[in-house]
């Protein structure tokens, strides 16, 4: 049985991600947008390309690419 690693990023220092209680029970997302960060993190890591994930979303591919650097920048920070 393979269990997929979900990646964990602390999303309170990217600049296009916002946390209000009020939306979507406070979970990030896109500023602008109802769109959960996570949910995009786990598109792309469950195998769908940027264009898909824009596509489905309605997020343009740059704000996409920009999340995910945003992401794999965090997670070098923790890797020896």
């Amino acid at each position: 049985m393979h269990i997929a690693k979900k990646t964990v990023v602390d999303w309170s220092d990217c600049p296009i991600v916002e946390t209000d209680p009020r939306k979507v029970s406070g979970a990030p997302i896109l500023k602008g947008t109802r769109v959960q960060a996570d949910s995009i993190l786990e598109n792309y890591e469950g195998g769908s390309p940027v264009e898909e994930i824009s596509e489905n979303f309605g997020i343009p591919e740059t704000t996409i690419r920009e999340l995910l650097g945003f992401a794999a920048r965090q997670q070098s920070r923790f890797q020896p």
